[in-house]
């Protein structure tokens, strides 16, 4: 086999490592970044799950069901009135297909921008610290390299109840490919992707039920937060089961029947159209380490690493969804800048404290920091601040008056310790939060801060004020 030779060989060009690759090659090291995601029409792309069958293209449909579902709800409201309303799912996917392949090909050019050597194919880290290269023509290389950033990503777990068959039986990625609306649409998992996806197709028209294992609803949030997006999903027409685990598929001519049991011994069966599995994604690690690499790896298959992504083989890192922590590709992303940085011998660290979360769905969910119940465990003394998007000049123009921000601050020092919002833009919303928090800004910092008038940030304005019992737009609660 022939060699070339690198400073930096990442393996995966997700948002992990196709950051990594980039920010590596600003740094002056000579770069290369492996990847052979392969597209359903065949193509080769960069961008990995993210860009191809995650984050992008699930954006894309939510953002396009929205617009349908308030044409056929609430336009009316507007004034605004029409003959008919069709939904042309074909043209729907047609966008979708198209924003992603602009958003993977921009990686291709920033790649070229950036002398970064995009190659596609599969990787595997040597024993000998070195990467094995091997084009989708079968022909081999080894890529000598001084340092080596692990950054595959992850797959959806399969369930053995239900095992995936490409057309009835599909998991999130089959889900954003659709070529008609299900008139009936079960969903295995209610949590994020379960969520995002089953508000998809209940918008489009789908009576959707989403069966979840869990007895609690969204237990990871803060549980104020939960209770209301809760009761406005269920305001949209999701039927979400609790406590309810899938025992088996029983495939007929034209439907699937589900049969499910609850934590009381308790049977049911669902008849659907399709079922979406989404019950959590596991690290890709498959073909990724040839034996004797001294890279290891815990008993859920994720690669060992420190506070700083180094795994217990000198040289090597491994960042994103193959390691611990959040899925997240803005985690994937800060963790990428900072191995790349770290091998130039630049100080860097990930802030994991003040790491955002987002559920897509209608109303958005985001939060950051830590919620009301792990505050109670861990006996930290907090204050409370809310405030009621009902309340809002902007979100009632926009009609969309539901959910809150909530804002917790430490009870002596004002220091805020969390943030949570359920309403309009909260995805956007939250960026002031995370912003705060990394400066360690108390909850009267975010009061004594302008905002403008109307708009959607005057809800976190207005929480950070009542967190002191000072909200001038509603009626404060007694401050602890």
């Amino acid at each position: 086999m022939t060699e070339e030779t690198y400073d930096v060989v990442v393996i995966g060009a997700g948002p992990g490592g196709y950051i990594a690759a980039i920010r590596a090659a600003q740094n002056g090291l000579r770069t290369a970044c492996i990847d052979s995601w392969q597209n359903h029409d065949g193509a080769y792309a960069f961008g990995g799950t993210c860009l191809n069958a995650g984050c992008i293209p699930s954006k894309a449909l939510l953002e396009s069901s929205e617009l349908y579902h308030r044409a056929r709800e609430e336009f009316k409201l507007h004034g605004i009135g029409f003959e008919k309303l069709a939904l042309d799912l074909k043209a729907m996917q047609a966008r979708k297909t198209k924003v992603v392949r602009t958003m993977t090909g921009g990686i291709a050019q920033l790649f070229k921008a950036n002398r970064v050597d995009g190659l596609v194919g599969h990787g595997k880290l040597l024993k000998d610290g070195n990467v094995s290269f091997r084009d989708p023509q079968g022909a081999e290389r080894v890529l000598k390299t001084r340092s080596v950033i692990l950054a595959t990503g992850s797959v959806p777990v399969a369930l053995p109840s239900a095992p995936f068959d490409g057309d009835r039986i599909v998991d999130s990625w089959g889900a954003l490919e659709f070529d008609r609306v299900p008139k009936r649409l079960g969903v295995i998992g209610a949590g994020v992707i379960g969520l995002e996806l089953g508000s998809v197709y209940a918008r489009l028209g789908s009576a959707v039920t989403l069966i979840e294992a869990l007895p609690t609803f969204l237990p990871a949030i803060d549980a104020q937060v939960a209770k209301e997006a809760l009761r406005q999903f269920q305001k949209l027409g999701l039927k979400i089961a609790l406590g309810a685990k899938l025992t088996s598929v029983e495939r007929k001519k034209t439907a699937l029947t589900l049969h499910a049991s609850d934590a009381s011994g308790g049977t049911s069966t669902i008849d659907v159209d399709r079922l979406i599995v989404a019950v959590g994604r596991r690290p890709f690690t498959e073909g990724l380490l040839e034996s004797g690499t001294g890279v290891g790896c815990d008993a859920r298959g994720f690669i060992q690493v420190d506070a700083h992504c180094r795994t217990e083989r000198g040289g090597v890192y491994a960042i994103g969804d193959v390691v611990r922590g959040p899925m997240l590709a803005h985690k994937a992303e800060e963790e990428g800048v900072m191995v790349a940085d770290l091998i130039a011998g630049k100080p860097a660290e990930v802030n994991y404290d003040v790491i955002p979360s987002v559920i897509y769905t209608a109303p958005e969910i985001a939060w950051v920091g830590r919620n009301e119940e792990e505050l109670k465990k861990a006996a930290v003394p907090y204050r409370v601040g809310s405030f009621p998007f009902a309340a809002n000049g902007r979100a009632h123009a926009l009609e969309a008056p539901i959910g809150f921000v909530k804002i917790l601050a430490h009870q002596a020092s004002d220091e805020i310790l969390g943030v949570h919002i359920v309403g309009p833009m909260a995805s956007e919303l939250i960026a002031e939060a995370v912003l705060a928090m990394e400066f360690r800004a108390s909850a009267e910092d975010i009061a004594l801060t302008i905002h403008a008038h109307p708009t959607l940030s005057e809800a976190v304005h207005e929480a950070a004020l009542s967190v002191g019992g000072r909200a001038l737009n509603a009626i404060n609660r007694k401050p602890a």
